[in-house]
C-alpha cells in the first residue's frame, strides 16, 4: 500500500514535565525573597504543585473544564427557582488541586514566606489553567477585608482557610471549605463604582452584626457559585460593603438571582455572572458608607493575582515556543538554530523572566504586612506591575503563538493550549482596572506620599547606580519624574519607565550578568523595541535560551 500521510516534523506535547523544576528563574528567585527557614518547605510543596500541573492527566482536566463550560440552571423541573451553575467534573478536580495547594485564603493562616510561596504557586497553577483561579484569587482577596465584621470572620475564617474543596450549596457550618467571590460593576459604571445604584436598607441588629436587604444588580459577578461575597451597595450613609452568603445562616437559600452567563473571549471556565438582589439579606462590613476604601485594599490583592497571572501564562507561552523551536526542522536546520528566532525567544525569555522578578518582588511587600517601606512599595508597585506585566501580555502571546505558525492558532477540540493562551492574556489587563486605572492609581500615590515614594524607589534602584551611563541615565530619569509633577497625560509612560527600571535592578541584584546585561541593552538603552526580537546582537543568545529551556 502507498503511504499518503506520514506526520513527521511535528513537535511532541509539552506535558509530564515539572513546572517548578523547569523554571529557573522562580525558582533562584524563591530563594531570594523567602526567608532561610521557610525555604526548604516551600520548594518541597512548590515542587509536588509543579509536577502535578505539569502532567497530562491534570492538562487533560484543564482542556475539558475549557470545551464544557459551566451551565446556568435557574429552576429545577418543578419550577423552583434555584440559581445553580453546572460545572464538568474536571473543574472541581482542579478547584480541588488549587485550594489543596493552599491557593486561597490558606496564607493568611500560615507564617513568614507564605504570600511569596502562595505567589509561586498561583504562577505554576497559571500555566496549567487560569480560569478556575477567580474564585482563588477573591477568596485570597476577600478574607482579610473580613476583619471589618469580626463576628463573621469568626465563624468563617477556619473553613476559608481550609485546604478541602466542598462544592456543595449548603449552610457554611456544614462544610469543609468555602470559597467567596466579589459583586462590584455595575451596568452604568464599571471602575467607577461611586455610579453603583444597589441601594442596602437596614433591618437588624444580629450576631453577625448589622443585617441589611439588597435590591439592585451586578454586572459582573463572577464564580457565582461562591458561598459568600462581599458587595457594594449604597447605605444611608454612602457606599458601603456587605458579606452577602449564598446560603443563609438557617439554611435558606437568599434572594441573589442569577440572570445568565457571560459569554466571554476567553475564561471559559470560570462562570461570570449578571445577577439581581432581590431584597438578599447582607451584613455590614466596616463602616457605612466606607466602602471605597476596603474594596481598595482588596483590589490591591486581586491586581497582584492579575500580574502574577500574566506572568504564569508568559512562562507557558515560552515554555510552548522553546519547546517546539527545538523539535521543528525549517530550511534543513531547528528553528531554534536560526538567529532571527533566536531573537525573538531570547527576547520572550527576557520579558519572562523580568516578570517573574517584578512578580514576587511584589509579592514579598505583601508578605512583609508591618514593614513601612514593604507598604509604600507595596502601594507603588501595585498599579505599576499590574499595568505592565499585563498591557505586555497579549503582545507576548501573539509573538509566541507566531513561534508554532499555525500550529499555535489552532483550537482543536480544546487542546490547542497556545491558543488557550492567547485568548486569555487580555484579561488580567482589563480585571480590576484596566491601564489608564493603574496609571491614575500611581497618580494618587505620588499625590499622597510623593517625597516618600521618591525616596522609597531611589532605595529600590540603587543596584542600577553607577552600573553604567544607560542605568545611570534610566534611574535618574524616573528619580526626576517622580520628584516633580507628573501630568495626567504621562502617567502610562511613567508607569512604563518605572517597571522597566525597578526590572532592571531586580535582575542586576539577582539574576546572572548576561541576563541583566540583554536586559538593559534591548529595554533600556533607547526607546525599546517596538516588537519582540530586538535584542542586540552582542547578547549571551546560546546562554539565554538555556537559561529559559522548559526541560
Amino acid at each position: 500500500m502507498t503511504v499518503t500521510h506520514e506526520v513527521v516534523n511535528q513537535s511532541a506535547p509539552l506535558v509530564d514535565v515539572n513546572l517548578f523544576e523547569g523554571n529557573r528563574p522562580l525558582r533562584e528567585g524563591l530563594a531570594v525573597h523567602l526567608p532561610a527557614e521557610a525555604l526548604a518547605g516551600a520548594e518541597d510543596r512548590l515542587r509536588a504543585l509543579g509536577a502535578l500541573v505539569g502532567s497530562a492527566e491534570m492538562q487533560s482536566h484543564a482542556r475539558w473544564a475549557n470545551v464544557h463550560g459551566p451551565v446556568l440552571r435557574t429552576h429545577d423541573r418543578q419550577g423552583r427557582r434555584i440559581d445553580e451553575v453546572e460545572f464538568h467534573p474536571s473543574y472541581h478536580t482542579l478547584m480541588g488541586a488549587a485550594v489543596a495547594h493552599g491557593l486561597h485564603a490558606r496564607p493568611w493562616a500560615r507564617g513568614p514566606g507564605a504570600h511569596v510561596e502562595r505567589a509561586a504557586g498561583f504562577m505554576l497553577f497559571t500555566e496549567l489553567e487560569p480560569s478556575v483561579l477567580c474564585p482563588i484569587s477573591m477568596t485570597y482577596a476577600a478574607t482579610p477585608a473580613l476583619r471589618g465584621n469580626r463576628a463573621v470572620l469568626a465563624d468563617w475564617f477556619p473553613r476559608l482557610t481550609s485546604t478541602e474543596y466542598d462544592p456543595r450549596l449548603v449552610v457554611f457550618r456544614d462544610k469543609a471549605g468555602v470559597t467567596m467571590g466579589m459583586g462590584m460593576t455595575e451596568k452604568q459604571g464599571g471602575s467607577d463604582v461611586r455610579a453603583n445604584t444597589t441601594r442596602a436598607s437596614f433591618e437588624s441588629d444580629t450576631p453577625w452584626g448589622r443585617s441589611y436587604r439588597l435590591v439592585g444588580h451586578k454586572w459582573f459577578f463572577s464564580a457565582p457559585m461562591c458561598d459568600a461575597f462581599l458587595v457594594l451597595a449604597q447605605a444611608e450613609a454612602g457606599l458601603s460593603c456587605f458579606f452577602l452568603p449564598r446560603v443563609l445562616p438557617d439554611g435558606r437559600r437568599n434572594a441573589l438571582r442569577i440572570q445568565r452567563l457571560k459569554d466571554k473571549l476567553g475564561n471559559k471556565a470560570n462562570a461570570s455572572s449578571e445577577v439581581e438582589f432581590t431584597g438578599a439579606q447582607a451584613w455590614l462590613v466596616g463602616e457605612e458608607g466606607r466602602g471605597v476604601p476596603q474594596i481598595l485594599e482588596m483590589g490591591t490583592l486581586t491586581r497582584l493575582d492579575c500580574a502574577l497571572g500574566t506572568t504564569g501564562l508568559m512562562r507557558q507561552a515560552l515554555s510552548l515556543a522553546l519547546h517546539h523551536a527545538r523539535q521543528r526542522q525549517a530550511f534543513g536546520r531547528p528553528l531554534v538554530q536560526h538567529a532571527l528566532m533566536r531573537n525573538v525567544l531570547a527576547d520572550l525569555a527576557l520579558e519572562s523572566e523580568a516578570a517573574t522578578a517584578l512578580s514576587l518582588r511584589l509579592a514579598r511587600a505583601f508578605d512583609r504586612q508591618d514593614d513601612p517601606f514593604e507598604a509604600l512599595m507595596r502601594r507603588v508597585l501595585t498599579p505599576v506591575a499590574k499595568f505592565w506585566i499585563c498591557k505586555r501580555g497579549s503582545g507576548f502571546a501573539q509573538e509566541a503563538m507566531e513561534c508554532l505558525g499555525g500550529n499555535g492558532y489552532v483550537e482543536e477540540g480544546g487542546e490547542g493550549l497556545m491558543a488557550r493562551i492567547y485568548r486569555e492574556m487580555p484579561l488580567n489587563s482589563i480585571w480590576e482596572g484596566a491601564g489608564n486605572i493603574m496609571a491614575l492609581d500611581l497618580l494618587r500615590v505620588l499625590q499622597r506620599a510623593g517625597p516618600d515614594v521618591a525616596a522609597a524607589v531611589a532605595a529600590e534602584l540603587e543596584p542600577l547606580a553607577g552600573v553604567g551611563p544607560v542605568c545611570d541615565a534610566a534611574r535618574a530619569r524616573v528619580l526626576d519624574r517622580l520628584q516633580g509633577a507628573v501630568d495626567e497625560h504621562d502617567a502610562r509612560r511613567l508607569a512604563q519607565d518605572l517597571a522597566l527600571a525597578v526590572q532592571a535592578a531586580l535582575l542586576r541584584r539577582h539574576a546572572p550578568d548576561f541576563v541583566f546585561e540583554a536586559f538593559v541593552a534591548a529595554r533600556l538603552d533607547g526607546p525599546p523595541g517596538l516588537t519582540y526580537g530586538s535584542v542586540p546582537a552582542a547578547a549571551d543568545f546560546d546562554r539565554l535560551l538555556q537559561r529559559a529551556a522548559p526541560l
